[in-house]
């Protein structure tokens, strides 16, 4: 089997807003062999900038363009076309936007092999040890403690037990942390998993401050207090928090995770497929399994890498919840015909052949904006 063809589709929505949420648009990588199969991947960056280095022409040995160095390439061979990308792009960037166009034609690769040999991707990985996950309903705070709590109170009615809340507002004052937590666990009542997801808005000590505050409030844990490069202060702040720390969304690849890793810096270390590919994240799971934490994914794009996702946690041994983005986003909901997403609070791991889906061509018409291939 040959790799003939790599197409880079970028979609986006109508109504983007300035907001954190990477439901608004997405680069969408398929690739097609000589053999009719076609896989799919999807990378959560700036579309734009994955689709360029994908794009690329071959400049020098260590500074060329993804497609023209796996057109002609057995698909099948994932780990050596994962380390032929990476030698290849030596001076393209180790920890950012390569990765991620990198991860998201791994995830096509693997998609491809499930086709070939018949098998969901958890199976290629090793086996599945969860058939589903309790679901977090993950979304963005209100813009007050208030309107918080109305949030809370719908993803409740909707059958979700665990709710996670992120980004803005939160960072502008101790006051305002504190309306947001407190308007939240009001809204989620006393016995649901609330979840808080700071933005990177503080430095350790600020952090510390906050995590004793919204240990009243009975927190699951608190997601990325600090800025992602700041691994000692994780650290520091791991060894004294009352609850939890949670981190990871942004980092691209092993090398990126290893300061966090080896540091034993998180108690949950949250891994994106679609800024990772199954490749690393194999690896990744394998790593922090080692030192005793916990794995959770994160996602919030397309079904495309809530699929993905499923197939990867389910093979982490003490993995717990899902993150299940709620988003009232076309891009979430109408990419793919299968809807991916949790029914009663749970989510089912799929067990078609690759990643399970299969995408709507109406809707990547409807929301094409650049194609290439």
């Amino acid at each position: 089997m040959k790799i003939t063809e790599i197409v880079c589709q970028i979609l986006r929505i109508k109504n983007v807003e300035a907001k954190t949420a990477s439901s608004q648009d997405s680069v969408l990588v398929r690739v097609r062999t000589d053999e009719g199969i076609e896989g799919i991947g999807e990378a959560d960056s700036s579309p734009e900038m994955v689709k360029a280095v994908i794009d690329a022409p071959f400049s020098h040995n260590v500074a060329a363009g993804l497609r023209g160095l796996l057109v002609g390439e057995n698909p099948l061979e994932t780990d050596r076309l994962w380390q032929t990308m990476y030698r290849r792009t030596m001076y393209c960037g180790r920890r950012s936007t390569t990765i991620t166009a990198m991860a998201a034609i791994d995830m096509a690769l693997w998609d491809i092999k499930g086709k070939k040999y018949g098998e969901p991707i958890h199976r290629l990985l090793g086996g599945k040890r969860h058939d589903r996950f309790r679901a977090y309903a993950s979304i963005l705070f209100g813009k007050d403690g208030r309107q918080t709590a109305d949030i809370g109170r719908r993803w409740i009615d909707a059958g979700y037990t665990a709710v996670k809340f992120g980004w803005e507002p939160m960072g502008q004052s101790e006051a305002v942390d504190r309306d947001l937590v407190a308007g939240a666990r009001k809204g989620l009542g006393d016995d649901a998993t609330l979840l808080i997801d700071a933005g990177c808005v503080w430095d350790a000590r600020t952090a510390l401050d906050r995590a004793h505050a919204f240990a009243e409030q009975k927190i699951g844990w608190l997601e990325e207090p600090l800025h992602p490069d700041d691994y000692e202060g994780y650290r520091w702040l791991r060894d004294r928090s009352p609850v939890p720390i949670a981190s990871g969304e942004e980092e691209c690849g092993r090398q990126s995770f290893r300061p966090y890793i080896d540091g034993r810096c998180l108690d949950v270390y949250q891994v994106d497929l679609s800024r990772n590919g199954f490749t690393d994240s194999a690896y990744i799971r394998q790593r922090v399994e080692e030192i005793g934490a916990r794995l959770c994914n994160h996602c919030y794009t397309s079904p495309v890498t809530v699929a993905a996702s499923l197939h990867w946690l389910a093979t982490c041994r003490d993995a717990f919840l899902f993150e299940d983005c709620v988003e009232d986003s076309p891009l979430r909901h109408e990419l793919t015909h299968e809807k991916v997403q949790a029914v009663d609070g749970w989510i089912a791991v799929p067990d078609r052949p690759g990643l399970g889906v299969t995408i709507d061509e109406d809707f990547v018409r409807s929301t094409l904006v650049s194609e290439s291939r």
